[in-house]
């Protein structure tokens, strides 16, 4: 993906992942709901609340290598259920995982028979694709690894605070997805991906505009053509919104129902060192509340965000009503993408969460 390009992908519910194919599941599937599918090299512990010290609910796997990189390359996002947490960034953890191809191949190789491999580089743009060829979501421990984790498990839970707990080192070996017990899930989807710029390019948008007729007639605004609303821009690219008051006074609110108004179903949006689309009025210091990268002090830039309409697509797996409510999630990754040479765990990245204004809209 150009990192200069602001085009924007947009990520789509698609299909429910059927029970008997999550297994065969690997981390170059895009998907909601159910659990992290982790990369051979790496060993996933998974996350717990920073506020609560429950477990995480995963969010959303998205399989996002960059142009020309040797590295495939993927972000999970996870969230608290616990209503004490709700509308907490602190109760979020994004977590990105990277290998490089050959190294992911001769895993995949020395555990597989099938030695196929998705040629991601090429499907970049399409955050990889699922094939029933991947490796599988987890590696397999033998009895002397288990015991070993089992060990380190115990002594993490007398960890006085979060940092002691990363200065404990893993058993070496261990590999895979270590959750800490059964954990609580969401359903799973399939995650299609399509191109703003498509839909913009798009004769028939009748249901956007009834949309955004409805909005308007709800917040009792004025002067808005809807027939120029139809293009993403009017002539000399000067954007209707910027021109037009919304009766409550929220302009950036807006704005972010203009964008979204031609893909009311969108989950993500993706764009990399590109714009964010806020759905409140951000800090007049947000670009500066970005921390660098944790590992090598590079600038973060945004990577993507998790838009509203996926609320009312968390749909827990389990007898609790789990649930986790937001208006947009805001994703910043290290700029360069770093990757040390002797890492084998996910490196936490940053996040910017706003609650939702009009959560009812989209619902």
């Amino acid at each position: 993906m150009d990192l200069t390009s602001e085009r924007v992908l947009l990520g789509l519910r698609d299909a429910s992942i059927e029970a008997g194919k999550l297994q065969s599941l690997s981390f170059l599937t895009n998907k909601i709901g159910d659990v992290p599918n982790c990369m051979p090299c790496i060993t996933f512990l998974y996350p717990t609340c920073t506020l609560c010290g429950e477990t995480l609910l995963h969010i959303v796997q998205v399989y996002c290598p960059l142009e020309g990189s040797l590295y495939h390359r993927t972000i999970n996002v996870f969230a608290c259920p616990q209503n004490e947490c709700s509308g907490k960034a602190e109760s979020w953890k994004v977590l990105r995982s990277q290998s490089l191809e050959t190294e992911a191949r001769q895993k995949s190789e020395a555990k597989q028979t099938s030695t196929g491999v998705t040629e991601w580089c090429d499907g970049a743009d399409d955050w990889g694709m699922d094939s029933e060829e991947t490796p599988s979501r987890n590696m397999t421990m033998n009895i002397s690894e288990v015991a070993d984790f089992t060990n380190h498990l115990q002594r993490l839970s007398f960890a006085d605070n979060a940092q002691e707990a990363e200065d404990i080192p893993l058993p070496t070996g261990t590999t895979g997805l270590i959750p800490p017990g059964p954990v609580p899930t969401f359903q799973p989807y399939y995650i299609n991906v399509i191109d703003e710029e498509e839909l913009c390019m798009q004769e028939d948008t009748a249901h956007a505009l009834q949309l955004l007729k409805e909005y308007q007639n709800r917040e009792g605004i004025d002067g808005i053509d809807t027939e120029q609303l139809a293009s993403c821009k009017e002539d000399g690219g000067e954007e209707r919104y910027e021109k037009t008051k919304a009766k409550h006074g929220d302009e950036v609110f807006m704005k972010f129902m203009k964008r979204v108004s031609l893909c009311q179903e969108q989950v993500l949006r993706y764009s990399f060192n590109g714009k964010p689309l806020f759905i409140s009025a951000p800090p007049c210091n947000v670009n500066q509340m970005v921390p660098f990268c944790n590992s090598c002090g590079s600038c973060r830039r945004f990577e993507l965000q998790i838009m509203p309409a996926m609320v009312s697509m968390l749909r827990s797996n389990n007898e609790d009503d789990l649930t986790v409510e937001f208006g947009t999630v805001l994703i910043y990754t290290c700029e360069k993408s770093c990757w040390p040479a002797s890492n084998h765990t996910p490196l936490e990245e940053f996040l910017f969460l706003q609650s939702d204004p009009d959560q009812k809209f989209f619902k």
